[in-house]
């Protein structure tokens, strides 16, 4: 049997827990270790048997860890951990800031060209897997167009939005594709779509004692950059419900691409995703391309990567003949 591929995890919240347990799924691979800001004494494992290490300490483990996978958060943990950590390790992240994607993957690239290094980021589900199927509709379908929806899912920014409402006790919302608009993409209408056409936004609020229904609606729907440009729903409800029903984190969302060929014959291409968790799936996308980077490490194909470079047989702990077998 091939040795495991030794795997860490940096920063321990929603995305280093999930990855823990998606390593727990994935018998080639072994959690080596948990590197954490907070006191390691405080930070608790799904897995107590796992050693938890002060971040402070972690170049002192280059040797013992053969993926890192980063968990930080993309606005401020991932600019500077990203470059800094491929200095030491073949690292795989989630960055999501679409905008930098450029300036972060230059970042990267330097980095672990430098210390003889992989350094794959932006994994996960979008960045990430839409992201590879929004490359697949184009080539596949060059006169088209490609629409992305997302959800049904908790927005965890808006949610935070929400609740910064004076009023708010407690508060969640979810972004909601528009059914008309996914049926009309379906139909290969290819339309032209309003922000207010593909999505609505759905809250769900507990008030403050003594807070008003009225103004604490109003105070949302008109909120400028968040959803005054969406068709919003307001719901009040108790902190009982809200516990028992608004507690998980579930998302998803739509990549179709609408196209012509041939002469006039309209194509659809569709991939789908219904999530229960939004971090336990990324964590997984996580943990499956560790093993791509681990492969890549040893071929000595260094610097950084987006998952559109790497080869999907790479993500699978099959041989290449059992794939040939069993699923082309």
């Amino acid at each position: 049997m091939n040795q495991q591929i030794r795997v860490a995890i940096a920063g321990y919240g929603n995305l280093g827990r999930g990855v823990e347990a998606a390593l727990a799924q994935n018998p080639d691979m072994q959690l080596v270790g948990v590197f954490s800001r907070r006191d390691p004494a405080s930070v608790t494992l799904l897995d107590s048997s796992t050693p938890v290490y002060a971040m402070a300490d972690i170049e002192q483990y280059q040797d013992k860890v053969d993926v890192m996978i980063l968990c930080g958060g993309s606005r401020s943990d991932l600019p500077e951990q990203g470059p800094y950590l491929a200095k030491f390790f073949n690292t795989v992240d989630s960055f999501d800031t679409h905008a930098k994607v450029p300036e972060y993957y230059a970042a990267l690239d330097q980095s672990a060209r430098d210390a003889g290094r992989v350094a794959l980021l932006s994994v996960g589900w979008d960045p990430g897997m839409f992201s590879l199927n929004r490359l697949l509709g184009e080539a596949i379908l060059p006169a088209g167009e490609t629409y992305t929806f997302w959800g049904k899912g908790l927005s965890q920014g808006h949610s935070d939005a929400v609740r910064r409402v004076p009023g708010v006790k407690s508060g969640v919302q979810y972004t909601l594709p528009s059914e008309e608009a996914i049926a009309r993409v379906r139909s290969g209408e290819r339309p032209e779509l309003t922000t207010r056409e593909k999505h609505k936004r759905e809250c769900y609020v507990v008030l403050e004692e003594g807070a008003d229904e009225d103004t604490v609606r109003d105070s949302i729907v008109s909120m400028p950059n968040y959803f005054a440009d969406f068709d919003t729903t307001v719901n009040f409800i108790d902190q009982e419900t809200f516990n028992k029903e608004h507690s998980s984190m579930p998302h998803g969302g739509f990549v179709i691409r609408s196209g012509n060929t041939g002469a006039a014959n309209t194509q659809t291409m569709e991939f789908s995703l219904a999530l229960g968790s939004n971090p336990e799936f990324t964590a997984s996308v996580l943990v499956a391309y560790a093993r791509a980077v681990h492969r890549l490490a040893r071929l000595n194909d260094i610097g950084a990567k987006t998952v559109f470079d790497i080869a999907p047989g790479l993500l699978s702990p099959k041989s290449p003949a059992q794939l040939r077998k069993e699923l082309l």
